[in-house]
């Protein structure tokens, strides 16, 4: 009706207030049933694109597209199907096929088939980062395949005494078999054991009964400073003494609660500096041009206690993303109840500093859990698919 109306053919007309629908025309003209009737008999029908549209919101019509396609014989038309050969064979040169033959042509844009190789583990791409920035630095690579050490050289050659805290079980991996180790210098050994006991070289020492007992048991290493003490040893040995500069990265075993942060096997980062007259200044200065070769400029410290380095800090570097201040390590200088017993003589000062190879690892490829990067979890596509590492390095 609306659309009679809207035609014109019909309108309203009210009377005594109620409306009625009269005839508006004597006659009408259908016109969109003439269309359609049109259409049916493949008539073709001038229309507006406006009705047209309308037709289609009344379901009235439908448009369809019909494609069509001429085909004709081509140049290489064939009714046989011959592969293409990929490869000229000692047989099509022997029997002369060569000269009827079609040959696929070369594609020079084409990627070669994957080489199947191994990955670099994110910790050794970090780990060849870190490497490289200390033989920048002029420093010496030390040997760090002794994964077991006694108690002597992993505690009591570095001042630590034996009733500490971190030489607990449940701090330390200790060995059943072989429980101790067999041999300590002997001098050497009363030099240490004297110093603990009852003091030596200026110190009172921490006045106690130091026993080799404790000194013989074999332990995994819990730090790589172990190394660095029989490093310094060595070269206390050599006479005239001469500066060292020397680093290690590797593998050391602590008893820790295993989360998102902490394993019972990580990486440690250490530096060693040795030679006479150095101060607390040097620490500073070299500390520094380190992490600036690591592309982190904003570094302070903060005072700590340590029982083989005075003075001692723990080193923080303001963290962009994490918009706050990280800790990042630990730095001292070895006390003289250390390095005296070693023959180093007086006026020779040893500085050092110490991190992890994990937590930078993490930041440098976004990994949250430490077990996503280490452990029996870890992806090795993840591996596959990491990217070199390049840090953000230059010198001041």
């Amino acid at each position: 009706m609306s659309k009679a109306i809207q035609a014109g053919w019909l309108k309203i007309q009210k009377e005594g207030g109620e409306p009625k629908v009269v005839r508006a025309v004597d006659s009408i003209v259908d016109t969109v049933q003439k269309n359609l009737k049109a259409l049916s008999k493949d008539v073709t029908v001038n229309v507006d694109l406006a009705t047209v549209n309308e037709y289609k919101k009344r379901k009235l019509m439908q448009q369809v597209t019909v494609t069509s396609y001429k085909i004709s014989k081509g140049n290489h038309f064939t009714t046989t199907i011959e592969k293409p050969e990929t490869d000229l064979t000692l047989e099509l040169i022997s029997s002369g096929d060569w000269k009827v033959k079609k040959f696929k042509t070369y594609n020079f844009n084409a990627l070669g088939t994957p080489v199947a190789c191994g990955h670099l583990h994110p910790l050794l791409k970090v780990r060849s980062e870190f490497r490289q920035i200390f033989l920048e630095m002029g420093f010496s690579e030390m040997p760090t395949n002794r994964f077991i050490e006694s108690s002597f050289w992993n505690f009591d050659a570095l001042f630590q005494p034996q009733q500490h805290p971190a030489r607990d079980a449940h701090d330390t991996f200790f060995l059943t078999r072989p429980a101790n180790c067999s041999t300590i210098e002997p001098t050497y050994m009363e030099k240490v054991k004297k110093v603990h006991s009852v003091g030596d070289y200026g110190s009172q020492g921490y006045g106690y009964n130091w026993k080799i007992e404790e000194a013989q048991k074999n332990v995994m290493r819990t730090h790589t400073t172990a190394v660095s003490a029989r490093m310094l040893y060595a070269a206390g040995e050599q006479k005239p003494f001469k500066p060292v500069k020397l680093f290690s990265i590797d593998r050391v075993f602590r008893n820790e609660t295993l989360d998102a942060t902490h394993l019972a096997e990580f990486h440690q980062v250490e530096g060693v500096v040795a030679d006479r007259n150095i101060t607390l200044g040097h620490l500073l200065g070299t500390i520094k041009q380190f992490f600036s070769r690591l592309g982190i400029e904003k570094i302070r410290f903060k005072p700590a206690y340590n029982p083989y380095t005075e003075p001692s800090m723990e080193i923080f570097a303001y963290h962009p993303g994490l918009k706050r201040w990280v800790e990042v390590g630990n730095s001292g200088m070895f006390r003289p109840e250390m390095l005296l017993p070693m023959d180093i003589p007086s006026d020779v000062h040893v500085i050092a500093w110490g991190l992890s190879l994990e937590r930078p690892t993490m930041i440098r490829y976004g990994i949250d859990n430490i077990r996503d990067l280490v452990g029996p979890k870890v992806d090795l596509q993840m591996v596959y698919n990491n990217p070199l590492c390049r840090l953000d390095k230059h010198s001041n």
